[in-house]
This record gives C-alpha cells, sequence and structure tokens, in this order.
C-alpha cells in the first residue's frame, strides 16, 4: 500500500511516514415518521399465454434470462434442452462418480440451469458494458439468492443454493405462459427461404417433433459439439475461436489463507478465523501465450466434467460455505488456430478436435476409466515423476500419473513456467503440498457462431446466437446479459 501510494503521489517511499485506510460507505437514512419501502426485485412479467412463440434452446444461463426478458416484453418463451430438470439432473451427476457413467444428454454441463449449475455459482464478471448487471443479480435475488450479491465485488451463490434459485425461476417462467421441454435434443433448424434470404422459424428434435416460433434463441453452451458439426454440415458460417486449455491446481485452502492474507499458517490464528477462504487471480505471458488462473474455487472441490463416454476432463466447484479443505483453480493456456497446424483441414472446427484429442488422448492413458491423472506441482514443472500424492478434493478416483507427459508438449511447456513466475506474485504457491490435475479443457468454447450487430446469423435470418457455446460470453452472469440483449434485438 505504502509503495503504490508513493507512486501515485510520485514521492519516494522513505517520505511517508505513515498511511492509513479510510472506507467510504452511503446509507440511505429514514427519520422517525418517513415511510420506509423495502428494495422490490419484482421482475414485472406479462401473462404471455397467448403470445407469440419464441423458440430457445438451452436452458443454461443465456436460455433462462432470454426466457426471463421474453416475458417483460409480450413473448412467449418455450424452452428445449437436451438434458434434465435440475433435480432429476442431480442423479445422473451421481452416477458419474458412482459408475463412471456418463449420460451425454444430463451431466454436469447439460440440463436445466446450465454448467453454471452445478459448478459453483459464481457472479463475477468484468462485462459491465454489456448491460445492466445489477438486473441479472436481482432476478437471482428475486428467486430467493441472498440480497447480499449485490452488494459483494465477487457474489457467489453456491452450488447447493443454486439449483433451488433455477428451479424457482422456472416456475416463474411457466406460471406466465412459459413452456419446458426436457430431454429434448435439437438435431436441424427449420429454415424457410424469403427470396434471396433464409429464415429460421423453427427446430426439430431427435425424435422428430417440431417447435415454431417467431424467433430462435440459440443458447446451447461451450460443449455442444454436435450443435457445431450440425452447422459446418449444413454450410452455414462457423469460426475456429481461441479457447485455453491446461490444468487445475490445488493447494491446502489454509496455505492460500496464509499466502493471501500474510499470515502465519495455523488454524487458530485469530487474524484468520474471521476471514473468508482466500482467493487468488493469476496471469502472466509466455512464448506469446497468456496463461491465466480460470474460476477459482476456494474451499472447493474437483469433479469429473465429461459430456460423453470416452473423455477426460475436470473441473471446479464449492458449495456456499465453501468449507473444502482444498483451494483450486483452473489454470490455462490460451490456445489458438496457430498452435495447432496440424488441425487445419478441419477448417472452422480445428480447435473443437483438438479439445476433443486430448479429452480422449488423456481417458485412453487412464485405462479408459474416469480417474483423474494427479502429480505434485514442483514435479509437474520439473518434469518428474511423483514418489507419492497429496491429498485431493476430487470426486472420484485420483492415480499418481506424469502429468506432464500427457499433455500437448507446448501447454506443458508454459504451465511450468508460468507457475514459477505465479510463485513471484504469490510466495508459497509453487510447492510441493500443491497438486495439479488434467485436463481443463472446457474453458470457453473453441468455436463462434457469427451473427451481426443485430444479433442474428449473417445467412439465418430470425437465428439468434447468445451465450458461451456461440463464442459470446464466459461465465453466468455475462452468459445472461447475452440472452437478454438477443431478446431486446428481437423485440
Amino acid at each position: 500500500m505504502r509503495r503504490e501510494v508513493a507512486r501515485k503521489l510520485s514521492l519516494r517511499e522513505g517520505d511517508i511516514a505513515h498511511v492509513s485506510l479510510v472506507y467510504h460507505t452511503t446509507v440511505e437514512v429514514y427519520r422517525v415518521g418517513e415511510k420506509y419501502l423495502p428494495p422490490s426485485y419484482d421482475g414485472h412479467y406479462r401473462d404471455c399465454h397467448g403470445c407469440p412463440p419464441v423458440v430457445i434452446v438451452g436452458a443454461g444461463p443465456a436460455g433462462l434470462f432470454a426466457a426471463l426478458r421474453a416475458l417483460q416484453v409480450g413473448l412467449r418463451p418455450v424452452i428445449l434442452d437436451r438434458g434434465k430438470s435440475v433435480a432429476e439432473r442431480k442423479y445422473d451427476i451421481a452416477a458419474i462418480t458412482r459408475d463412471q457413467s456418463v449420460d451425454p444428454d444430463s451431466n454436469w454441463c447439460f440440463g436445466e440451469g446450465g454448467a453454471g449449475t452445478y459448478s459453483d455459482g459464481k457472479l463475477y464478471t468484468r462485462s459491465t458494458k454489456r448491460g445492466n448487471v445489477r438486473d441479472v443479480l436481482e432476478r437471482f435475488v428475486e428467486h430467493g439468492a441472498d440480497p447480499e450479491i449485490l452488494l459483494d465485488a465477487h457474489a457467489h451463490i453456491g452450488t447447493d443454493r443454486l439449483s433451488g434459485i433455477i428451479a424457482r425461476m422456472r416456475a416463474t417462467i411457466e406460471g406466465h405462459g412459459g413452456e419446458y421441454h426436457f430431454s429434448t435434443r435439437v438435431v436441424d433448424f427449420i429454415v424457410k427461404s424469403e427470396g434471396a434470404q433464409q429464415r429460421v422459424c423453427g427446430v426439430v428434435d431427435s425424435d422428430g417433433n417440431r417447435y415454431e416460433g417467431v424467433a430462435v434463441v440459440l443458447a446451447t453452451g461451450h460443449s455442444a459439439r454436435d450443435i457445431y458439426h450440425l452447422f459446418h454440415r449444413r454450410g452455414w458460417l462457423l469460426e475456429a475461436k481461441p479457447f485455453a486449455l491446461g490444468i487445475r491446481v490445488e493447494h491446502p485452502q489454509q496455505l492460500i489463507n496464509a499466502i493471501q492474507y500474510h499470515s502465519q499458517l495455523t488454524t487458530q490464528n485469530s487474524q484468520l478465523q474471521y476471514l473468508p477462504p482466500a482467493a487468488y487471480s493469476l496471469t502472466t505471458q509466455v512464448d506469446g501465450h497468456g496463461v491465466f488462473s480460470f474460476c477459482m474455487c476456494p474451499g472447493g472441490v474437483i469433479v469429473p466434467a465429461a459430456t460423453a463416454p470416452g473423455q477426460q476432463v475436470i473441473n471446479g466447484m464449492s458449495n456456499s460455505r465453501r468449507n473444502s479443505p482444498y483451494a483450486n483453480s483452473g489454470i490455462a493456456v490460451t490456445v489458438s488456430p496457430e498452435d495447432v497446424p496440424q488441425y487445419a483441414s478441419e477448417g472452422p472446427l480445428a480447435l473443437l478436435r483438438f479439445q476433443q484429442e486430448v479429452e480422449e488422448n488423456l481417458f485412453h492413458a487412464m485405462g479408459d476409466t474416469l480417474t483423474a491423472p494427479i502429480q505434485r506441482l514442483t514435479d509437474f514443472c520439473q518434469g518428474k515423476n511423483s514418489r507419492s500424492n497429496n491429498p485431493s478434493g476430487y470426486m472420484g478416483q485420483t492415480a499418481n500419473v506424469p502429468v506432464h507427459e500427457l499433455l500437448p508438449p507446448f501447454v506443458v511447456q508454459c504451465l511450468q513456467q508460468s507457475l514459477r513466475q505465479f510463485d513471484q506474485k504469490m510466495r508459497g504457491f509453487y510447492t510441493d503440498q500443491a497438486s495439479v490435475l488434467a485436463v481443463e479443457s472446457r474453458t470457453s468454447s473453441p468455436v463462434r457462431i457469427p451473427r451481426g450487430d443485430d444479433f442474428q446469423h449473417p445467412q439465418l435470418r430470425g437465428l439468434y446466437p447468445c451465450g458461451e457455446g456461440a463464442g459470446y460470453a464466459g461465465g453466468i452472469v455475462s452468459s445472461a446479459l447475452d440472452g437478454i440483449n438477443a431478446i431486446n434485438q428481437l423485440s
């Protein structure tokens, strides 16, 4: 603090005798006799039972908030999701750990609420210019979230609470005329010619059922690979989009607390007992690649996040109390088409194919099981096998494996250098008490579905690609804003 103050005032640190922190708080005060009206979080939805339908593909944040916005502007949302309701979905998620059985339509990524529902519920976003972030947060509060999320700079709901909130959002949508169709996988679009243009007016599901409306909002999430293949097969515009791939790093939460709070590592330390589990955010550049922490989960666990059999994928999550003894974060390396020229023949699906092969190769390396490879962080960076494992919060089996031999060499080299560099920013980060697990590959979509300023696909009028699956968002709030903006363009 002293160094930063000296820099801003163009002084030497030695010229400053003392620095005090001053906090500014804004409060509203009501005198006796003045009427206090508690804040209202009513979304002011219309009864849309007889209104024109809009088809929304995907019940994740983009799809849900598109549906809520549709009710506000007088459109009847018809939501289709390949997965199950949030209550039913949890049984398929449990089966992944218990039986190593992955339902390709209902898992950590697919189903009501999308990937965010069962992986933390973080609400922090830098996308403040996309729309009214507070409006998104108020919709969560309206449906049961703690109003504290309106004040917290890094708001977090937690998986244990978010599932109930998502179910209450469905009740609002259905109560105002909206429809839900679960276990409904879209396999094609209904396209009609309008002169020289083509217009999308509906979709077809895997059973041949047709759903038509004034437009289609496509909010399928970053792991709906079949949608990308559909576009590619039909000759519709797609673009390869840089994404990031890497590992999950796991530390004892007490260690991260001690580093971040600059305190002694002891459970009895009075300075720590009233503070929340510490988080961190790290970024650097290595050989022209960005390397950054992603989806940091204080007091969290690591989960198997494959969306189909034959894949090894992991992710992090935490419940509202964040009371796990472990802290984990994705550490990912940016990947562009230039990094994988051997996939150039795949065209816009080049990075998708690269991502898929990395996941499949790890699955085979682990004996065709969902056992997660684990290695001590220091051994990973030094390129040597670990003699033993650290305890881990992974929800499944782990095996002591040289992770540095399983990932693409350029990714490994960037990670090895960056993990050492991060220790310069967080002394103690580079330690054999930490572990690396693989592979963190679903940071974002490796494909973008292009759209114009009006949010419509250039070749397909009436189709509004949005959210993470279209390549225009990266988290719950930014996806929600994208869904809202799609309906705003439509209305």
